[in-house]
């Protein structure tokens, strides 16, 4: 990730559409929690859930929670 975060949840917000979309990119999308373009979620820190925000670091804006 571009940051170290050290909080204990992450928030995870959908900023760029998920159309045209590859399906791998698809998939992480809905173990996130993200569907619609703008929704966010709170998810736990833990390495699995921020190695999938790595794979779709360009379409995500993550925050402390």
């Amino acid at each position: 990730m571009r940051e170290s975060f050290e909080a204990k949840k992450i928030k995870v917000t959908l900023v760029r559409s998920l159309s045209g979309r590859n399906y791998k990119h698809k998939r992480i999308f809905a173990s996130l929690g993200l569907k619609k373009l703008g929704k966010s979620n709170i998810l736990p820190n833990v390495n699995s859930i921020l190695g999938q925000v790595n794979k779709v670091i360009q379409f995500v804006k993550v925050e402390k929670a």
